[in-house]
């Protein structure tokens, strides 16, 4: 259940393509497939969490078809895949969290961020009697390697004058086993995503909320963003637009009918009741225009560069903000009537 936070580390951008990955678990391509003939056909990847809920709501809906764009799901069953399938550069677009991406481009990936997903929803849930981070000490965390859902229990706990050294963190490799683990009590806390960290916290008797992130950072703070392959970007940039409009068209439609967004991933997508899905939504909604954040990025990469995951701070060119304000510029009244946006 646990990974090799070493082992990740020597995992060099040049080896991403050469990681096997299980037998009939992912629909894979050849690397240079991402970019066949038909260029209106996006492959992508994506998690688990609520950050999804924009790209999710696109494919389903086929918002993107308007502007003769498909979205095709390259299906990863975990975090560290998905991380590879884009890396690699087997799929164009992916749904990653910020995380995530930083390593990428510090292993000279060509990718770049286009556009946000979600914000907010990383909670870092604790059992009872653990009630702020000195009650952590020498208590055992359950996170992701190189996540959003890592690097948010760090900064906690820098932020309390303690650090990695004086817990026992436990690396994961799905959500569900993730929230499994803490439910079941086989660890004393747990840094998750929605929906999965409203169920931690329903389901495990006396736990509780140590920090939502916005005592951290403040609200709006990314979670995943919508990135994207530079040479996609340099050959097809009106496709990455297509799908930018898509998720800015699927966060409005949710914004007006969330029972309805909710109940259409709900099972497919979301592996909890239609009950705890619409609880935790409030806490982790979509918003694609997240250019609020390019500090917040600049920020964390130097909380992972502390961490040892990254050798150099994010460059200002891995984020690509004009993408979004051409699609904003040109669907006026759509961004207009957005609740979640940066200006």
């Amino acid at each position: 259940m646990e990974a090799s936070r070493r082992g990740f580390l020597k995992t060099g951008f040049g080896a991403l393509a050469a990681i096997a990955l299980p037998s009939g678990a992912v629909q894979l391509m050849g690397a240079g497939e991402a970019f066949a003939a038909d260029a209106t056909t996006l492959k992508a990847t994506h998690g688990s969490g609520l950050c999804n809920l924009g790209i999710f709501l696109a494919k389903e809906r086929k918002l993107a078809e308007a502007e003769n764009v498909n979205l095709e799901f390259v299906v990863a069953p975990t975090t560290t895949d998905v991380v590879t399938l884009f890396g690699a550069g087997i799929v164009d677009v992916s749904v990653i969290p910020y995380s995530n991406f930083l390593t990428l481009v510090d292993q000279g990936a060509p990718v770049k961020i286009v556009a946000g997903a979600g914000v907010q929803g990383c909670v870092l849930v604790a059992a009872e009697g653990i009630t702020d981070a000195a009650g952590l000490k020498g208590k055992s965390i359950g996170t992701f390697q190189a996540d959003t859902l890592e690097v948010m229990p760090y900064d906690y706990l820098v932020k309390a004058g303690l650090s990695f050294a004086d817990v026992d963190v436990k690396y994961f490799n799905t959500s569900p086993e993730l929230a499994a683990a803490f439910i079941a009590g086989a660890i004393d806390a747990v840094c998750h995503i929605e929906p999965y960290a409203t169920q931690c916290l329903t389901e495990r008797a006396g736990s509780s909320v140590l920090s939502d992130g916005n005592d951290l950072y403040g609200a709006g703070y990314s979670d995943c963003v919508l990135a994207a392959a530079t040479p996609l970007i340099e050959s097809n940039r009106d496709a990455v637009k297509a799908l930018i409009k898509a998720m800015m068209t699927a966060q409005s439609q949710a914004e007006a009918d969330v029972a309805a967004a909710l109940e259409q991933t709900v099972g497919t997508y979301y592996k909890t009741s239609i009950e705890a899905l619409t609880l935790a939504q409030s806490r982790q909604p979509i918003m694609i225009d997240q250019r609020l954040n390019t500090q917040f990025f600049k920020d964390r990469s130097v909380s992972m560069q502390s961490m040892g995951y990254v050798k150099n701070l994010v460059p200002d060119d891995a984020v690509d903000w004009t993408l979004l304000e051409e699609v904003i510029a040109e669907n006026a009244d759509l961004y207009a009537g957005l609740t979640l946006k940066s200006a």
